[in-house]
């Protein structure tokens, strides 16, 4: 990291300030020498979208917005999966899809993490005004995210049936939950393809072309959906198919839309090649970043295995609720991407006064949101458990009253999902990234008691809080970690404050007076 020296103006000295691991830190070269914005233009660098000045409300409300969009129509992938599965092949194949969502959400978090984590270098060297340095950690981040992808690739195919068993999926449903997860398993290069691409793109300060592509394949993945599973009569696994491929198609959309209108991502040859110092700096980043969604999972899987005791009504339900439940936390999702990007882009201009505003203001903005969903739900949660349900279906009647339950239960704690997005990505944007590994952890400690505990003597209900304990646990320590972080970057580095426009005098009337 480079230390900066006060007073010495855009002179830097390269003296390592602390080592990996110590305090928190990962040791990562994370931020800048102090640049004047004037000497960036100079040098024709600009991002897509400058988050280091202006007011923080207006540039995050404005940034979240497309990505709001585009994790909504990320969510479709899998709503319109659950909906054609639920509606069509009945709650059993439902049962299956969802008995997945947990060992699901553990390999394909880590991808998605990992991801979000190799972004964040770029959009510091963005904010730095260091071309040369980001497009070298674009292509090593291309590199580390095939590796992952390969070995990823290789060994959730050859565990996957001994997951599924260890999880205890019950025995009518296990061949469709083999089906639908092995499919899954085998698209993850297309998951690293679309979401490396799209950090890249968010990081550049673009948040609204990745929208545009998964939209497209949206429509892709629906159309898949009823040819594989209505025409082909493909199950479950024809659902899986769609979703892969449609994930595929907007990654490559990406991929030629970066090539074409990203000049400053053009690299020489020096650039391109294998950089060990870089690859460490990303995996600082993105590894913790993964190992939290892995870890967060882990809870859910414990979770999920004492659910499947109850039997396949109850896995049923809480597969329905979490589609809806996902669905109403894009919003949340979108704040914490958001704020990575943020709190990247000002450690890297070295604006740290505008990290606690920004955070400040969306979770205000988080707080509004919360309030508005938890009123909807109360008045219409039967009406959106019915959009993944058949009511003629046997028993029905009861599975949408759990399913109602679930998502009301969700629902009521809102709020505090909000600052767990919020407070742990600002956190990872600003550099502290191990920091979302012992979030991670609290959050796995939460579930996985209620899961061993609570859902065995108490049932459904319990089960219903489990979600809502973790992201108690986890506010806890985030947000005293949030502002210990903004503290130690404060005494660490000089800010650099905001350039004000001075106010340009008024002309006077002719002929008045002075």
């Amino acid at each position: 990291m480079m230390k900066i020296v006060p007073g010495a103006g855009d002179k830097t000295v390269k003296n390592p300030l602390v080592s990996p691991g110590r305090d928190g830190y990962n040791g990562a070269e994370l931020l800048p020498a102090v640049r004047r914005r004037s000497d960036r233009k100079k040098r024709g660098i600009h991002m897509t979208k400058d988050l280091t000045r202006g007011d923080p409300m207006r540039l995050i409300l404005g940034f979240a917005l497309p990505t709001l969009f585009g994790m909504l129509f990320q969510q479709l992938y899998n709503l319109v999966d659950t909906m054609i599965v639920g509606r069509l092949l009945g709650s059993g194949a439902l049962a299956a899809v969802g008995s997945t969502g947990s060992i699901n959400f553990f390999v394909i978090g880590f991808c998605m993490g990992a991801c979000n984590g190799f972004a964040i270098p770029v959009a510091q060297r963005m904010g730095a005004g260091e071309p040369a340095k980001m497009r070298r950690y674009v292509a090593n981040a291309a590199y580390l995210a095939a590796a992952f992808a390969l070995v990823l690739t290789i060994a959730t195919g050859l565990l996957c049936g001994m997951i599924l068993t260890v999880m205890r999926t019950p025995e009518d449903i296990f061949r469709d939950a083999y089906a639908y997860i092995f499919v899954i398993f085998m698209g993850i290069p297309a998951t690293f393809l679309y979401n490396l691409l799209a950090g890249i793109i968010r990081s550049l300060g673009d948040s609204r072309t990745p929208v545009y592509f998964l939209a497209l394949s949206s429509c892709l993945n629906i159309l898949l959906d009823f040819a594989l599973i209505l025409g082909a009569q493909a199950g479950v696994a024809g659902a899986a198919i769609a979703t892969v491929a449609s994930q595929g198609a907007s990654g490559a959309a990406c991929l030629l839309y970066m090539r074409r209108r990203f000049p400053i991502l053009r690299m020489a040859r020096e650039e391109r090649r294998f950089d060990l110092r870089s690859c460490g700096v990303l995996c600082a980043m993105g590894i913790p970043m993964g190992l939290q969604y892995s870890i967060t999972a882990i809870g859910s899987i414990v979770l999920q295995s004492s659910v499947n005791a109850l039997g396949s009504l109850y896995v049923a339900a809480v597969a329905a609720g979490a589609k809806v439940y996902q669905l109403l936390a894009c919003p949340f999702d979108a704040m914490g991407a958001t704020m990575a990007t943020y709190c990247g882009q000002n450690v890297g201009a070295c604006r740290l006064d505008r990290l606690g505003r920004g955070v400040r203001a969306c979770s205000v903005l988080g707080l509004g949101y919360s309030v508005v969903g938890l009123g909807a739900m109360l008045l219409f949660a039967p009406q959106c458990a019915l959009l993944f349900l058949d009511p003629n279906e046997l028993d029905a009647v009861l599975l949408i009253r759990l399913t109602a339950r679930y998502i009301v239960i969700q629902s009521a704690f809102f709020f505090p999902l909000s600052l767990v997005n919020i407070v742990r990505f600002s956190i990872q944007g600003m550099g502290f990234s191990s920091f979302a590994i012992l979030a991670g952890v609290l959050e796995m400690a939460a579930r996985t008691g209620v899961g061993l505990l609570l859902v065995p003597a108490f049932g459904f209900t319990a089960a219903c809080f489990a979600s809502p304990a973790a992201w108690v646990c986890a506010d806890l320590f985030l947000i005293p970690a949030c502002m210990a972080c903004i503290s130690k970057l404060r005494r660490l580095y000089p800010n650099e404050p905001e350039e004000v426009p001075l106010p340009q005098a008024v002309p006077l009337r002719a002929g008045a007076r002075r």
